[in-house]
């Protein structure tokens, strides 16, 4: 096993950033091995519980108030609405079921239906996400009583970037709310978003921060930017080459993650639709081994489980096996 580091320095990940293409992957190849099974891939589903209506404005984002892109704001679903969809990505093959929830942060009149929604997809025997936006401490002790696998709140970019993407929430309050969901005991899925108009220097100082945390991220998922019409950044980087992030470029970015935060899941998320076949191989063959299946995220495309069945067929690659322990009431 490779040894785990939490002192990273941003100027050795620039220096991983900058190696010949081919010496980096051969590098972030290696560590993959040495901690993961290189054919297995985590196939992960995403449903949106609560769409629409958060009043902060992130310039990516679809369902922010601020963003004039159509998407209508809809109330939190049912827990058995919400249970079904669990079964069928199940049925699909899904190991993880990742809730998200378009909010600043849950309200307490909120929680025992979120508290539901995990306990049912666990006795699935499914991995269970959240994603809700800011978390207190004592929600996010009540999500790890109710058995929640992991709480993805992303960092987004870097410090630096930060600013230039949102203003209604700061960096330090991402981090905050990471805090509180470790303290609890849940595991962490935290990752950010490339092709934003961010420089390279940023996309060091985006995984420098993740990899300088006191424990990695459990999960760390890779957007690619979905410029999205009637956001901020859909709106100026869409017909810009900064809108897609060139393929190679995302491919070291992914790289660099799997050196950095060896034991971590690495997983392609928004944007993937738009890659070729080649750049997803690439992106496998330097670490990333967890994706998101079926034909759509929150609100934007996906590839789909026939492109990706036929895509893991090409590559000879398998689904990975959960591993969910499922606690059980023992019998009177």
């Amino acid at each position: 096993m490779i040894q785990i580091r939490t002192d990273w320095t941003r100027e050795e990940i620039a220096e991983l950033f900058d190696l010949p293409f081919t010496e980096l992957l051969f590098r972030a190849a290696s560590v993959h091995r040495a901690n993961h099974p290189p054919e297995q891939i985590q196939l992960c589903t995403l449903l949106s519980i609560k769409t629409g209506g958060c009043p902060e404005d992130c310039g990516y984002c679809s369902q922010s108030v601020k963003a004039d892109s159509g998407v209508e704001a809809t109330k939190l679903m049912e827990v058995q609405s919400v249970l079904q969809r669990a079964a069928q990505a199940k049925d699909a093959g899904s190991q993880r079921f990742c809730m998200g929830a378009a909010w600043r942060n849950p309200k307490d009149r909120d929680m025992p239906a979120i508290v539901e929604m995990v306990k049912g997809v666990r006795q699935m025997g499914m991995e269970t996400c959240m994603t809700l936006g800011m978390l207190s401490e004592s929600q996010a002790d009540m999500l790890a009583e109710a058995g929640l696998d992991y709480y993805n709140h992303n960092i987004d970019t870097s410090p630096e970037h930060y600013e230039n993407v949102i203003t209604t929430r700061t960096f330090d309050d991402r981090l905050a709310t990471l805090e509180n969901v470790r303290n609890s005991g849940i595991n962490v899925c935290s990752g950010g978003i490339v092709g934003m108009g961010e420089t390279r220097e940023d996309r060091v100082g985006f995984l420098h921060a993740l990899a300088v945390l006191p424990r990695h991220p459990e999960s760390v998922p890779i957007n690619a930017l979905v410029p999205v019409k009637g956001t901020v950044l859909g709106d100026m980087l869409a017909d810009t080459p900064l809108a897609r992030i060139d393929e190679i470029e995302f491919v070291r970015a992914v790289a660099v993650a799997r050196i950095v935060m060896p034991q971590s899941m690495v997983r392609l998320s928004a944007g993937r639709e738009s890659m070729s076949e080649a750049c997803q191989a690439l992106c496998f063959m330097a670490g990333a081994n967890s994706i998101f299946t079926g034909d759509k995220l929150l609100t934007t495309a996906n590839a789909g489980d026939d492109k990706d069945a036929a895509l893991f067929a090409k590559l000879g690659v398998v689904p990975m096996q959960a591993e969910v322990k499922v606690e059980l009431e023992a019998a009177e």
